[in-house]
């Protein structure tokens, strides 16, 4: 996303909208919701192992280099132009293998309006990714950009406010009386770490946390961003952490743990808390509202990192080609490379047993390149502002990265893949499909 820089400024509030659009997800409930009363215990893990220190680091360095590019500057002035491409290339196709996941839950919410059962077709999920993803990629290439104001909308319409009520309706559930799917008290909260399977979902954890250095390129729009800057991130931090624990704690006290659906057990929770209440009629608004979520962070994912790719296409990184704009200003031919392979990532829904399969493994393989990109932007925070607080604040969050970048090729037990020699021969070829190019390319260039 690109914000004009035609000498208005960005309010905090705005800015703190521009994150939560970016990071909070719905889609992220389902996920941490099989965890039960424990997401506690792991999102306050993620939150000091590796949100924060995003959180610090983002602040930091964005406040002082707050060009243009964002993470790709950093790195570049840190460890060199060849380093920066690679790093902007692993924030790009992060996002590019992330796309189908984000368009299947849209797809599968969607499907409560025709008919639920097609939330579990593959065909029905393919032909929706593929019509939503080219859409917001044809309408990119007409030259629109998603100014602040939207993203205020898509936070507080389609984010913000589904959010709230699905809180709200969870803890009317437990006021009332109601039977909860689970119990809180110190055992389940804390939970056993002997099976070593079940930390593979705290990559899913970790990746609902990740974005919030998308907004550093809008430093400089606020004023005074040395104070304004890190009060929005971490005034939108807050949010974020509180909002995605409450409301998947609402989707586990209703949907029993081994019935949630990675795509589907949002709405299916909706469904729940509106029938016990006689509120039907909201399902339809509440999905109005969902889609409309989803689609504001695929258009302001869509166009974010891929103009980061284009200034380094145009500083010689890419070819030529690449660094080619058209008539509306648009990087249409990073645009269609997107989707082509969007486009072939979309094909593993239908290769997978099940849709709830094939959604984890796409959403594995972004958090293991997402990662890799956040170490990059660790190692810059120490190289580039090298204080005794940088250095801790860096370290923790890179020995988060590893160690969750190792846990990600143990596939969830509840999943019941088939073969955990096809799902890792699958996610370690993916990545390392999609990270090479940008070393060769700099091997060509040098």
């Amino acid at each position: 996303m690109q914000i004009s820089r035609n000498g208005k400024v960005l309010s905090v509030f705005a800015l703190m909208m521009i994150n939560v659009i970016a990071v909070d997800s719905l889609r992220t409930l389902p996920i941490s919701a099989e965890y039960g009363a424990s997401l506690i215990f792991y999102y306050v893990l993620a939150g000091i192992g590796f949100f924060l220190p995003t959180i610090l680091v983002t602040a930091e360095l964005a406040t002082h280099w707050p060009n243009t590019g964002g993470v790709y500057v950093w790195v570049r002035e840190a460890f060199g132009p060849r380093w920066g491409f690679l790093t902007i290339w692993l924030q790009w196709i992060y996002n590019v293998v992330w796309y189908p996941t984000i368009l299947a839950f849209m797809a599968a919410t969607l499907a409560h309006l025709i008919n639920p059962a097609l939330a579990a077709n593959k065909i029905y999920t393919l032909g929706m990714i593929l019509v939503l993803f080219w859409g917001a990629t044809w309408m990119n290439c007409l030259g629109i950009r998603i100014s602040s104001w939207v993203s205020i909308v898509g936070a507080v319409v389609g984010t913000l406010i589904p959010m709230l009520i699905i809180i709200i309706l969870g803890a009317l559930w437990i006021i009332n009386g109601h039977h909860s799917q689970i119990v809180f008290n110190t055992a389940s909260i804390i939970p056993s770490l002997n099976n070593i399977n079940n930390l593979g979902l705290l990559t899913a954890v970790l990746f609902g946390l990740m974005g919030m250095e998308m907004s550093a390129v809008h430093a400089g729009d606020v004023k005074n961003p040395v104070k304004a800057y890190p009060r929005a991130l971490l005034y939108s931090g807050i949010i974020i952490m509180l909002t995605l624990i409450c409301g998947s704690l609402a989707i586990a006290i209703v949907i029993p743990n081994k019935q949630i659906s990675l795509v589907s057990s949002l709405v299916d929770a909706y469904a729940i808390f509106f029938k016990a209440y006689d509120l039907q009629w909201m399902t339809p608004v509440i999905v109005g509202m969902i889609v409309l979520s989803g689609l504001a962070a695929v258009s302001t994912w869509v166009i974010g990192p891929t103009r980061g790719l284009w200034v380094a296409a145009e500083e010689g990184n890419m070819p030529k080609y690449f660094a080619k704009t058209n008539q509306k200003g648009a990087p249409a031919r990073i645009l269609i490379m997107q989707g082509i392979i969007a486009t072939l990532l979309s094909g593993i829904f239908l290769y997978m047993p099940s849709v709830n399969a094939a959604y984890w493994i796409l959403t594995a393989m972004t958090s293991q390149l997402a990662l890799l990109f956040y170490l990059f932007m660790f190692a810059a925070g120490i190289k580039l502002r090298p204080s005794l607080r940088m250095w801790i604040i860096s370290s923790v969050g890179i020995l988060s990265s590893v160690i969750v970048i190792l846990l990600g090729f143990i596939p969830p037990t509840d999943l019941h893949i088939t073969s955990v020699k096809v799902y890792e021969i699958i996610l370690i070829g993916g990545v390392l499909l999609f990270a090479l190019p940008p070393l060769l390319m700099g091997k060509r260039k040098n």
